[in-house]
């Protein structure tokens, strides 16, 4: 038998998805969340006010009335729907399986149009907050009912955070890669316009309470880091440049000068040069670099290997005798805020003693505008903690930068995706990360974006691989931790 638990506004919001379940032998009771006291009368559900459909109050609230095998949670307030015996399915799945939760893949109504909505498999490093399951979670009352008992702290927007990662300290979470349900969705942007939503300055208080949950997390499992750190010896080798802009671009004519530009205007105490990688464009990048190569700082590589992603050609950077110590990271389609930045990033290795300095940037259109959400700075980012939370986060931030000894022991993954974020989450397990928190960086956003508009296909190798990586990450720190 399953327990359903339904968000609730009015009855036209859930009149079908009310129907469709109680038409259903196996479900035992329909309770309806309600933010606000109704005076709506449903035939055949309870409704249950909770402070809002997140917290762990209401969490608790569900807890209290699972008194059923299972328990539905829909996290929706639009129409659902169920293919023909799909909570069937959803239940034998858990049974066999013994999960603590499941989840599945699922269709969609986009601009009235029904689109496959396939999610991935969870992991042990799957720690986002924003992980994707759907609108519908089938958890195993026991499992849910433990969990609840060991929430000590009452959250007003973490809740379903804090119980699938305590779920998930027991049970698998499984999920079940057939379309069970169709769902509506309305948030139709596209991906790279979905991209900084949970940096956005509005959402603050929203991050502060999933890092606390996520830290927990982490000593429960013994992956948590205490802020110890090694020392970094900046002297271990002698380099004839003391900072090396590296740029890896393929097909970007229309922006790699703008680039170039705003590195070699820059105003330094010291010597520096401008690595530009250049991976076998066809577009005019080539030639237009060339035109550059009267100033003897700018060094144009075309590695040798043609199989290179973005890691692979910073690697080829990276190796060039000519990289200075420290190596600093410039996107072609991007430019530097002013003429101080690099110097900023130099002086700030010294000053915190740190092996990777990452700064803050400004969103802004191709023509330099401002857009929103304006100054990304990943504030989140704690001395004592930010190399705990950022096992929870999909990016660092920008611009970043490398004491060049230690990123020739680590290297970089030759992917085009991710391989800042493995290499933030490699030097931050024994290393300080520095922060900057004035704007460096004008990220400009345009329609030729890696990121622009992904397919759904796309997103998810994406997200698989970064939870990959923290699954990884995890295993090393826990070992370390042993």
């Amino acid at each position: 038998m399953i327990n359903c638990f339904i968000p609730y506004i009015d009855m036209s919001q859930a009149e079908e998805t009310i129907i469709s379940l109680r038409q259903m032998t196996f479900v035992k009771d329909v309770f309806l969340l309600v933010t606000q006291k109704t005076e709506d009368k449903i035939a055949g559900c309870t409704c249950l006010e909770v402070d809002n459909y997140t917290s762990t109050s209401m969490v608790k609230t569900v807890a209290e009335f699972a008194d059923t095998d299972y328990s539905l949670i829909y996290t929706k307030t639009d129409e659902l729907s169920f293919g023909y015996f799909a909570l069937e399915r959803m239940m034998q799945i858990a049974d066999n399986s013994g999960a603590g939760m499941v989840y599945s893949d699922h269709y969609q109504i986009k601009n009235g149009q029904k689109v496959n909505n396939p999610v991935i498999a969870y992991q042990k490093g799957s720690l986002r907050d924003d992980f994707n399951f759907g609108s519908v979670l089938l958890y195993r009352s026991s499992a849910l009912k433990s969990a609840v008992k060991d929430m000590q702290v009452n959250r007003k927007f973490a809740g379903l955070y804090d119980l699938r990662l305590k779920v998930s300290q027991q049970y698998e979470l499984v999920h079940i890669n057939e379309y069970i349900y169709t769902e509506i969705e309305s948030d139709t942007r596209k991906s790279g316009e979905k991209l900084f939503d949970y940096v956005d300055p509005k959402n603050r208080a929203v991050q502060i309470e999933m890092e606390q949950v996520c830290t927990d997390h982490l000593k429960k499992i013994n992956a948590y880091l205490k802020p110890e750190f090694k020392k970094v010896d900046f002297n271990k080798q002698k380099f004839e440049y003391e900072a090396s802009v590296i740029i890896p671009v393929l097909n970007r004519v229309k922006t790699i000068g703008d680039a170039i530009e705003s590195v070699l205007k820059q105003k330094t105490s010291f010597k520096f040069n401008l690595i530009v990688v250049d991976n076998y464009s066809t577009d005019g990048t080539t030639e237009l670099i060339k035109k550059y190569a009267s100033d003897q700082r700018l060094i144009h590589i075309i590695p040798k290997n043609r199989f290179l992603g973005i890691g692979g050609c910073w690697n080829a950077g990276v190796a060039n005798s000519s990289c200075g110590k420290f190596a600093v990271q410039l996107d072609s389609d991007d430019i530097y805020s002013d003429e101080n930045t690099l110097q900023k990033i130099v002086d700030a290795f010294y000053e915190q003693q740190c092996a990777m300095v990452v700064g803050s940037y400004m969103l802004t259109d191709f023509n330099k505008n401002p857009i929103p959400p304006g100054v990304i700075d990943h504030k989140e980012w704690t001395p004592d903690n930010g190399r705990n939370n950022a096992l929870r986060i999909n990016g660092l931030g920008a611009p970043r930068a490398f004491y060049t000894p230690l990123l020739r022991e680590i290297k970089v993954p030759n992917t085009s995706y991710g391989e800042d974020y493995a290499l933030g989450l490699a030097f931050s397990r024994e290393y300080q990360i520095g922060r900057i928190y004035d704007v460096l960086y004008l990220c400009r956003r345009w329609e030729d974006n890696s990121d622009a508009a992904l397919d759904i296909a796309k997103m998810n190798a994406h997200n698989t691989y970064k939870d990959r990586l923290r699954t990884w990450e995890l295993q090393a720190r826990i070992r370390m931790n042993s």
